[in-house]
């Protein structure tokens, strides 16, 4: 999913929080000393000041998704007066406008697969999703994403093909056999869920055909599908209020408050238990005030040092291919195997981002020479050889964006990408090769139809990859398959 501002001001947010916490403060009280003393008695270590810097640069590593997670989590299913507020928990909410230059509220948005919403709360029983049949020529995608930020399922043209169908997902204490009628069971790790719908528009003109496509996504208790009693209702909770602005001052606060709904597993115990000797865990209260002046200069000098592991990190897993940046950071559990410094790359990334055999993203500023591109002061063209157009199951779309805004473009034919339906209307070169032409200005008209309008300066493309081949040619593993997008180049004279 691209990232709405909201998520986007939870990271920066985060990182203001580092920088703030090194300046003094006016009350004596030192939380940690006294969760230490409580912790004491449970048998839990005291950590000194250098363990504290030590405790906040794992914390924050640990937590970083987590935490973002739980402030979208309350934004689009918590708190109604959000104006990112989406649905209540376990009701649908499908996006079904197009995005144009007029919608700030997302960057980078993805004008390819409009999304449907949904927030699951799994704790009294079990929730069916229920999807129709879909016609195998439009992509679609649930992407099943825990409170771990764990993609823990798939449902769609990929992983299950395009028949109606029934999937059971339970949380983590759910016990029973797949019930009749259920296609598949997926079982998340945590008992909140976000289940993120994606279906393919071909064109503009497509969008009542893709409403069409959500009006048969469904979701319902297990109770109700099987035609039985409904279970009581699980206890009400009070949320502890996530906002961005909260989260410069309560980073830990909220990492408290998400753990509350994340199991321990032996894969995070020893993270947790140290998170706790500082009183950030369930049940405590980390108070960000009262602590000493030498514990705040530490705990930020931590999360600093968390923050700079989590960038160099991402710095290593992305490929330069041709001037395009490729890589891929998100899996299911056992894909992260407890790497905390992997989840967080992928929460900084972009997070809820998909598998890389769902769906991959190439995406530059860059010339294949490593110049930035500038619409303002070049034509650029982008030629894929013939034979040599993105290998996928699905399709592929070149998506053009304000180098600045990260915004979709104004422009006087309203195309804001090139997709792979619209290839019947472009113009193949001689030789059969395909070429963009990226510029601000029309090509004119005998080009027009291969024009990705581009802004009048720096310009950000992103390639979307959807359920790219495993087999060669192919773009899998991300940055390292053997087929390689061509580069962006500057526009030969009179092109």
């Amino acid at each position: 999913m691209q990232k709405s501002r909201i998520v986007q001001q939870v990271f920066v947010l985060a990182l203001l929080a580092a920088a703030a916490l090194g300046t003094g403060c006016d009350r004596s009280k030192d939380a940690v000393s006294e969760a230490a003393t409580a912790d004491a008695a449970q048998g839990v270590p005291a950590p000194g000041i250098a363990e504290t810097r030590a405790i906040a640069e794992e914390g924050f590593i640990y937590g970083l998704p987590l935490v973002m997670n739980y402030a979208v989590m309350h934004e689009f299913a918590v708190d109604s007066s959000s104006a990112e507020f989406k649905a209540p928990f376990n009701q649908i909410r499908n996006l079904s406008s197009v995005a144009t230059p007029e919608d700030t509220a997302v960057v980078t948005p993805n004008s390819d697969t409009p999304y449907s919403i949904l927030w699951l709360d799994l704790r009294a029983e079990p929730m069916v999703i229920s999807v129709p049949e879909v016609d195998p020529k439009r992509y679609y995608s649930v992407q099943l994403i825990d409170g771990n930020t764990y993609n823990f399922g798939y449902i769609g043209s990929r992983a299950t093909g395009s028949g109606a169908g029934h999937y059971l997902v339970t949380g983590p204490d759910w016990k029973g056999d797949k019930p009749e009628g259920i296609q598949q069971v997926f079982t998340a790790t945590t008992p909140f869920v976000f289940a993120n719908f994606r279906t393919q528009l071909f064109d503009p003109a497509d969008i009542e055909n893709v409403k069409k496509v959500q009006a048969g996504y469904n979701a319902q208790p297990l109770s109700a599908f099987l035609g039985q009693p409904a279970p009581g209702a699980a206890p009400k909770i009070d949320f502890l209020p996530a906002t961005t602005a909260g989260v410069k001052d309560n980073f830990f606060d909220y990492l408290g408050a998400a753990l509350e709904f994340i199991p321990q597993t032996p894969e995070d115990q020893e993270i947790r238990a140290r998170l706790a000797s500082i009183g950030v865990g369930p049940g405590r209260r980390f108070d960000l005030k009262e602590l000493s002046p030498e514990h705040k200069a530490e705990i930020g000098l931590g999360m600093k040092a968390g923050d700079e592991k989590v960038d160099q990190f991402v710095a290593q897993g992305i490929k330069n291919v041709n001037g395009w940046s490729i890589g891929s950071f998100f899996g299911d559990q056992a894909f992260y195997k407890g790497d905390w410094l992997l989840r967080a790359a992928a929460a900084k990334s972009g997070i809820y981002g998909n598998d890389a055999v769902e769906a991959t993203y190439p995406f530059t500023r860059t010339t294949a020479a490593g110049e930035p591109i500038d619409t303002s002061k070049h034509d650029y063209t982008l030629t894929f050889p013939a034979g040599e157009l993105p290998p996928v199951n699905a399709f592929w779309s070149v998506t053009m964006y304000d180098g600045n805004s990260q915004l979709l473009i104004k422009n006087p034919i309203n195309r804001y990408l090139v997709n792979s339906p619209m290839l019947d209307s472009m113009q193949k070169n001689p030789d059969g090769s395909l070429t963009l032409h990226i510029r601000k200005d029309s090509p004119g008209k005998a080009l027009e139809s291969n024009w990705l309008p581009a802004p009048d300066g720096p310009a950000y493309l992103v390639m979307r990859l959807y359920w790219p081949k495993d087999t060669p040619p192919s773009v899998l593993p991300a940055g390292t398959g053997s087929w390689k997008p061509p580069g962006v180049v500057v526009a030969a004279s009179g092109s």
